[in-house]
């Protein structure tokens, strides 16, 4: 009949309307940004692995105290400079001490230093390098002249000048364990900052321009809106693979001012106090600084790993 339409079989069968087309063929599912993120970086092995050793890391020095129940002070002149046991998986030190003991306690120091000497040039960065990168004026130069200042300085004589200065004055206002804790934080944190400001300064000057930014203008957008709801969360990806660096180097600084002394006090051990401590001894009892030397290592090699992974995750650019 002229004008009629014939009815699809599923409609009829169904007796009602028919059912709303599928996806055409070919097509790919909606993936969000997080689920995508991780399974980029889970294809990444290398930083899985270092993911994973960093994860037991922590938790061994988090957990470790209960689980071995030694303490670090005591002392046992009969056990002196032993090697790898039963009774001390790690051996001892010149007084009897067990060094693993004092490698779980000196842990939980060594990667708070690290993560919140992290936290402290992260925040700082990322102020200095937003107000350098949304500054149309005068700001920026001037910012990025203090930046190029701070590079300019010689990091470890500053340190030393630093806690020499200030070391006594912290001590009485935070106790001796947390004022040395306080000093070596800000001070590892106020001068690793720099790298941070000029990268999250680069970011800004790029995604300011972006079309999405121009459109939250047009409709009279704050900056502060702009800033916190379309710049910073398309600019937090490199600076995160940044702060995972800045944790690396600031146990390094921190393993490095302990091997010099001027970090935290003989009765409290830091795997950089322990491996100064053992430097007298390393003919006799090489095994003092090989455990905590190799905890340093292992630490710092799998946050580099970490922080390679987590770039080529949050790359749109790069194919995995």
């Amino acid at each position: 009949m002229a004008g009629s339409t014939l009815a699809s079989p599923s409609a009829e069968a169904g007796g009602g309307a028919a059912a709303p087309p599928g996806p055409p063929p070919g097509a790919v599912a909606a993936t969000s940004p997080g689920r995508e993120t991780w399974r980029r970086f889970r294809h990444h092995r290398l930083a899985v692995a270092s993911a994973v050793l960093l994860a037991v890391m922590v938790v061994g020095v988090v957990f470790g105290p209960w689980l071995w129940p030694v303490r670090i002070d005591e002392i046992d002149f009969a056990a002196t400079l032993q090697g790898p046991s039963l009774a001390h998986p790690f051996g001892t030190d010149d007084l009897g001490q067990d060094i693993l003991a004092r490698m779980l306690y000196g842990g939980r120091i060594s990667l708070a230093v690290g993560f919140a000497a992290m936290a402290v040039s992260t925040v700082v960065g990322i102020l200095v390098g937003a107000l350098a990168g949304m500054s149309r004026r005068t700001l920026d130069p001037v910012l990025m002249w203090v930046t190029d200042l701070f590079l300019s300085l010689p990091q470890l004589p500053l340190l030393l000048l630093v806690i020499y200065l200030f070391r006594d004055t912290l001590k009485a206002v935070f106790g001796l364990e947390g004022g040395v804790f306080v000093m070596i934080v800000v001070v590892i944190g106020g001068l690793r900052w720099m790298p941070v400001a000029r990268l999250v300064r680069a970011q800004f000057l790029s995604l300011r321009e972006k079309e999405f930014v121009e459109a939250s203008r047009a409709q009279g957008a704050s900056t502060w809106h702009q800033v916190t709801r379309h710049i910073l969360p398309n600019a937090i990806g490199p600076v995160i693979v940044a702060g995972t660096i800045e944790v690396s180097s600031a146990i390094i600084a921190e393993s490095t001012l302990s091997f010099l002394g001027l970090g935290f006090p003989p009765d409290i051990p830091t795997w950089g106090r322990l491996l100064f401590d053992a430097k007298d001894h390393l003919d006799v009892a090489p095994h003092w600084a090989l455990f905590p030397g190799g905890a340093i290592f292992l630490t710092v090699l799998s946050i580099n790993f970490l922080g390679d992974g987590l770039r080529d995750a949050l790359d749109p650019r790069r194919v995995i």
